[in-house]
Order: C-alpha cells, then structure tokens, then sequence
C-alpha cells in the first residue's frame, strides 16, 4: 500500500469512526451538474465518460492475475481520486460506500454520481442470477443528491432471471417518476455446468435489448449500458435508448479494446463510455495514461 493510500484510510476511518454525520453535510452541499453537458461545436450535444466502481460489492475484486487487486480500499480509492480528477470524466457509478468516501475526500463536486442498486447476484455463487436490490434504492439515491440509479439486467432461461427482470421493471418506474435517469446494463446470459455466462454473439444481445427495453411505464428516462460486441452496429439498430459503451474486463490487448471503442462512438445511440478496472488498474500501471486516452474517445463523440 502508498503512503497516499494508508493515509487515505486513516482520514476515512477517523471521520467515520467520530463524525458519520459528515456523509450526509458533505452529500447535501455537493455541486451538482447536467447529465450531459453541450458540445460547443454542436447544440445539444455532449457525451458522458463514467467511472465504474461498483464491482467490489458483488465479490469481484479480481484484475488480471491478481485475484484480490482491488481488495485494498486505499489504492482502489487513490486511483479513483486519480482518474476522477482527470479532464473530461464526467463523474462515477459506485456503491454507498464508494460514494461515500469519495463525498467525504471532496471528490465528486460537478460530478455526476450514479448509484448502483441491484448488487445482490454475487458473482460464482449458486444464486448469482437472483440478483437482488441490496444497494441503493431509489429513495437513498433521491436523499444523498444522486443523478441516476443503475442496475444489472441479465437475460436468461431461468427463474431467478425474471424475478430480477420485475425488480427491474419497479426501479426504473420509481427512478421516471422523479425524472431521474435508470441505466440498466444488459447481457444475454446463460448456466453452463452451474456458472453464469454471458453470451457475446450479436442475436442473443439484440433479443435481450428488446426485452430490456420494454421494462416499466416509460422509457423517457431509460439508458442503457452495453457491452462491446462483434457486429455492434446491428446490434444497435435494435434499440433507440441513449447508450453507453460497457468497459468490459482487462484483456492482454489494451489497444485493442480502446480501438473497439473508437470504432462504436461513431454509432448515433452510443452517448459515452463507462470503464472500471481497464481504466483504474491498467498493466503498464498509469491509471492517468489510461483515462486521458479513453477520455480522448469520448471527447471525439462530443465532437460529432
């Protein structure tokens, strides 16, 4: 652990242990912003680059080799602070207790924070598709000054599946009725020798946006999050909700995922991008180098 990270944690742990009370101060007086903000070559315009943070809370702390990588808070935080005060990040998508941290350590002002909800389908476990609301609700989401609520649909042949898919329907339904934005990232997934997989062929993805699509009263206020597939241009034409590109896991070709992302801002639904672990732990260690170049990305849409 850096020095940065250790003191980090001790100036976390010390407000927490004796002041709790700050989270919400610091929350309520927090500077918010739009959602999207204009580009100035082109009216209503804009994009939106999102750090992803909410892994921790489903049990996924693996990064490459290193099956605990993200299990020291401290670092995780300080690459956190690291991306988030690098041009052209409009904000992150996290946990309570990442939001948290990073209201209390000053990190979010002009941000925009969205809360993630259904974190409840732990990731290798045998009820992994019952993915449950055990995070944010839309009502804490309201309270601590959030601009969305995000959740996790997947898509499959099984019971937990489309109790999750209801849950769903009822967050996104209560998120439209205060006009705040539901981001739902959506797989097409399957049980294979009793693990959850996720499909990445083009067919099974269009067909799960379509169901994903038509969940709750109203779609005004529906995002979605997607990943980064072959022929993603037609998997696109299936949908005409705002989109926002699914980082993905770190891969032994970093080149290549930046360059698939590049290749999708030039598909009119995709809005941005939204990267965890590619961005905060990248192999050469640089999380700066690595942000200002998917920032750069993005900044391309805006342009568009």
């Amino acid at each position: 652990m850096s020095v940065a990270a250790e003191e980090l944690l001790a100036r976390l742990a010390e407000i927490r242990a004796t002041d709790p009370d700050a989270v919400q101060r610091v929350l309520a007086k927090r500077r918010r912003r739009p959602l999207l903000r204009n580009s100035p070559e082109r009216q209503g315009g804009g994009s939106l680059f999102l750090i992803a943070a909410d892994h921790p809370a489903r049990g996924v702390l693996k990064v490459g080799a290193d099956p605990m990588a993200m299990a020291d808070r401290g670092e995780l935080l300080r690459r956190l602070l690291t991306a988030l005060g690098r041009p052209g990040v409009d904000g992150i998508l996290g946990t309570a207790d990442i939001i948290d941290d990073l209201a209390l350590l000053g990190a979010l002002e002009d941000k925009v924070v969205f809360g993630s909800m259904n974190r409840g389908g732990l990731t290798g476990f045998r009820f992994e598709l019952d993915d449950r609301f055990t995070a944010y609700t839309v009502d804490g989401i309201v309270t601590a000054g959030l601009d969305g609520g995000k959740m996790m649909v997947r898509v499959a042949d099984e019971p937990e599946a489309l109790r999750t898919l209801a849950a769903c329907a009822l967050a996104i339904n209560e998120l439209s009725i205060r006009k705040l934005p539901a981001m739902v990232e959506v797989f097409a997934s399957e049980v294979d020798d009793g693990r959850v997989r996720n499909r990445a062929d083009a067919d099974s993805l269009i067909r799960a946006i379509t169901i994903v699509s038509g969940l709750g009263t109203t779609s005004a206020y529906l995002w979605l999050k997607l990943p980064v597939v072959d022929d993603l241009d037609r998997v696109m034409r299936a949908t005409t909700l705002p989109t926002l590109l699914l980082g993905g896991d770190p891969d032994d070709d970093p080149k290549a995922t930046f360059a698939s992302w590049q290749r999708a801002m030039a598909i009119p639904q995709v809005r941005g991008l939204v990267a965890g672990r590619t961005l905060l732990y990248p192999k050469d260690g640089d999380v700066a180098r690595a942000v200002d170049a998917a920032a750069a990305i993005v900044a391309e849409k805006a342009k568009s």
